[in-house]
């Protein structure tokens, strides 16, 4: 395991995570079924696991067409795109779907459905298939990507909306930016 790819994914996508309609989805489902904590978390976590897996694999997958050149430029401007993107705030729309029953399994499969499909083109997957290329040990990005999620959507869920009013969620974005963008900037230099 690349101890090095796995903290630097965890922390990255944790930060990144902050303020993400991923994490709004996450308190409006904990608002909604509030009795349902640890189904929604344990969508949330095969969710990622499948999203996140698909992600690392496929920038995994794109170093191997790509020439070295090539791919430093798109992973460099990659980070640097994801770094500002990050400093753009994220809405979710209540688009969430009818209620289903307020029963664990009903609230499990939501979740996973719900989660999987807001990931989809969101900024945590892109910097996850951004990893996949910069690593070659694609499980360490896949496990680092996903306690990155967990560590950000876990406590969402179970503190709730206080979990985001405590934190100055404008000053975690700036730092997530920030860090991405440095990474972008010692990809473009130092790759």
């Amino acid at each position: 395991m690349d101890l090095s790819a796995l903290a630097l994914s965890t922390g990255v996508v944790a930060l990144a995570e902050m303020g993400d309609k991923t994490q709004l989805l996450s308190l409006m489902l904990a608002s909604r079924y509030p009795k349902q904590a640890l189904a929604i978390i344990g969508g949330i976590f095969i969710a990622t696991i499948a999203n996140h897996a698909c992600a690392a694999f496929l920038g995994h997958w794109l170093t191997t067409f790509m020439s070295p050149d090539l791919l430093r430029w798109i992973l460099g401007l990659s980070f640097l795109g994801i770094g500002l993107w990050l400093l753009v705030p994220d809405r979710i729309d209540d688009a969430a779907g009818s209620r289903v029953a307020d029963r664990a399994l009903s609230v499990f499969m939501l979740t996973v459905g719900l989660f999987f499909l807001a990931e989809m083109g969101d900024k945590t997957q892109i910097a996850t298939i951004a990893l996949g290329a910069k690593y070659t040990d694609v499980f360490s990005v896949t496990v680092g990507t996903t306690l990155g999620m967990m560590m950000a959507n876990a406590p969402a869920v179970w503190i709730g909306q206080k979990f985001t009013k405590r934190l100055p969620i404008q000053w975690v974005h700036i730092l997530a930016a920030i860090s991405f963008i440095a990474i972008g900037i010692t990809t473009l230099i130092w790759a």
